[in-house]
């Protein structure tokens, strides 16, 4: 049955979703499982909204039905342009827009001015821990904006994941804990690359790496979650394009050399990932181990057994 929740005196009856890739689709369900009225769009066309949604045929309709709208989206580009679709949307009836896309921090202030022209608020959200953490609302979503707005859309939020953390009151400054995170990520799982192809080296097990590593110091979501689940496995299927983790990669190192910070790490990290990206281009982002791996000459076990 489909519910309404009030958030101060308004009432938010029916979300809707643009964007509907990997974690699109997951968020879409998610909201739906929360009892929201659900319209969805995608510009590869119908068929990719959850079972319940209503497919919409543009931006123009999602803002027309929804009270709320999600973004999940590529890119700041992507972001702009569908904020300028509702912004031309007649009969519009959304009032509020969650982006949960990774853009960076100057395309969330722009996006948001965008719409803020017109009297829409803008939150920005992006999220962390994959598709598996979506589905299993142990996705944390990091948000940012004013506090009437924040309050608007906290049952969407909800809807969303159980895991929220609101970290600032403008948009911008929850792409920049993002990118922060995403670095991090990047940098971890590139360096437990190259130590576990070094243990390899020397006739260590994988398995028993790992288990050690996530017990002492070396420990990380790379030892605990991305190499058990999808190296050790060989599955490399965590649902994230390297080329999307290029390009989150490159945000941060543009807003972090824009402000004159430090980037020694971040410039080594990036060059990395644009070389695994030129040479695989959308494999699964855990495949970075298979890319360092054979780069050091040695076949690693699944090429052995082809």
């Amino acid at each position: 049955m489909q519910r309404s929740w009030r958030a101060g005196s308004d009432v938010v009856a029916t979300v809707g979703v643009i964007g509907l890739g990997n974690m699109g689709s997951a968020l879409a369900s998610n909201l739906l499982g929360a009892g929201f009225g659900l319209v969805a769009y995608d510009a590869a066309g119908p068929g990719r909204e959850p079972d319940g949604a209503v497919a919409a045929g543009d931006v123009a309709e999602v803002a027309r039905l929804a009270d709320v709208v999600v973004f999940s989206l590529p890119d700041g580009r992507a972001s702009e342009q569908v904020a300028r679709q509702i912004v031309d949307a007649p009969d519009r009836r959304a009032t509020h827009v969650v982006d949960t896309s990774t853009i960076g921090v100057d395309a969330a202030a722009s996006v948001s001015g965008v719409l803020g022209a017109i009297g829409v608020s803008y939150l920005d959200a992006p999220v962390s821990g994959g598709v598996a953490g979506a589905r299993a609302r142990t996705l944390v979503v990091m948000f940012a904006g004013d506090d009437q707005a924040c309050a608007h859309v906290e049952p969407v939020l909800a809807g969303l994941s159980d895991r929220r953390h609101r970290v600032g009151g403008r948009p911008g400054m929850a792409q920049a804990l993002k990118l922060a995170n995403n670095f991090l990520s990047a940098t971890a799982l590139a360096a437990t690359s190259e130590a576990v192809s070094f243990g390899l080296s020397v006739g260590l097990d994988m398995a028993t790496m790992l288990q050690v590593l996530d017990a002492g110091s070396g420990q990380s979501s790379a030892t605990s979650d991305k190499f058990p689940k999808h190296v050790l496995t060989g599955r490399y299927a965590a649902g994230f394009a390297n080329s999307l983790m290029d390009k989150d990669l490159r945000l941060y190192l543009g807003e972090v050399e824009g402000r004159g910070g430090p980037a020694v790490v971040g410039r080594t990290t990036v060059a990395l990932w644009d070389q695994f990206s030129a040479a695989e281009p959308g494999a699964d982002f855990t495949g970075i181990f298979r890319f360092i791996d054979r780069g050091r000459g040695r076949p690693t076990a699944e090429d052995a057994g082809s």
